[in-house]
């Protein structure tokens, strides 16, 4: 059973990392993509690693393998990711990158059976047609959309899947650097591509932001690459698997609801269906069997 403390830190983790994708979509008004992302990420390493540090958690990397595990793992999962969803987020309305980019559980179960022979059961499959349908509904409001950009549900779904490659790789590494000290340099070496593709591809921005600019950018370091991870490295190695799923489950849905709130960006009903279809899915695959009726009788 949950502890109340652990309780307040999942719907803290739930709330924080829903909200981020309007307030990300906040940011791009003022601020291009990828300066975007290269400040609130280097801010939020620094961050984090004073963190770590001072928790006496070993930020220094011992030889080629642990430097090998930083870099390979950090294309998929930081570096692609990263990348590929701040570009969906600028292309789509905030709610749909988020149940978009929240398809990646069910990519993480399809590409292990078709690559490292993982089984697939009937809830895999129902959980990949449950996305489909999502997808399908999305892509084709975007293409009926005269200001549609069916660009950026490929660019979230490629999101997705480098989210999804990078937490198989996860699962196969064998790692001897701590996991936030991981965390930690897979975003630094982020932060230098991220800055280097801006500089080459971008205006230097001006600075002349507005302030709900100026409090979307900090959300980004102190919450989204701060608060954030601290809590999820917490909670991650007492919470149960169906806990841990309902949190996942639930970020789309915050995403879409608080994107009203902050950009005023109505859902049609292909949103609804959607982030429905979406969370089906994540419960599929995510939640073991029995696993939400046991959740519910505790």
């Amino acid at each position: 059973m949950l502890s109340r403390q652990q309780l307040v830190g999942l719907v803290a983790l739930t709330l924080m990392w829903g909200v981020n994708w309007p307030m990300m979509k906040l940011s791009l008004q003022e601020l291009t993509p990828l300066y975007f992302r290269a400040f609130t990420m280097t801010g939020g390493t620094l961050w984090l690693a004073v963190f770590f540090y001072l928790r006496g958690v070993r930020m220094v990397p011992y030889g080629a393998s642990e430097w090998r595990s930083i870099v390979t793992l950090g294309l998929p999962n930081l570096l692609g990711w990263h990348t590929l969803s701040i570009f969906g987020v600028q292309a789509l309305a905030s709610g749909r990158a988020a149940i978009l980019g929240f398809t990646m559980p069910v990519w993480t179960v399809l590409l292990g059976a078709l690559f490292f022979g993982q089984r697939l059961t009937r809830r895999s499959v129902a959980a990949a047609l449950a996305v489909l349908l999502a997808v399908s509904l999305l892509l084709a409001d975007e293409w009926g959309n005269l200001a549609g950009s069916p660009f950026g549900v490929v660019v979230m779904l490629g999101a997705a899947i480098c989210w999804a490659i990078g937490t198989l790789m996860m699962r196969r590494a064998q790692l001897t650097l701590p996991v936030e000290a991981l965390t930690v340099w897979m975003m630094a070496l982020t932060s230098v591509c991220m800055w280097l593709m801006a500089a080459a591809s971008e205006p230097w921005p001006q600075f002349q932001f507005s302030v709900p600019m100026w409090i979307s950018l900090a959300y980004g370091v102190v919450f989204n690459y701060g608060f954030a991870q601290i809590i999820w490295f917490s909670l991650a190695r007492h919470l149960p698997p169906a806990t841990s799923a309902m949190s996942v489950m639930m970020v789309p849905l915050i995403g879409t609801a608080s994107a009203t709130l902050i950009m005023d960006e109505w859902p049609r009903w292909q949103d609804g269906v959607a982030v429905i279809c979406v969370m089906v899915a994540i419960a599929a695959v995510l939640l073991p069997p029995g696993g939400l009726r046991r959740l519910w009788s505790r």
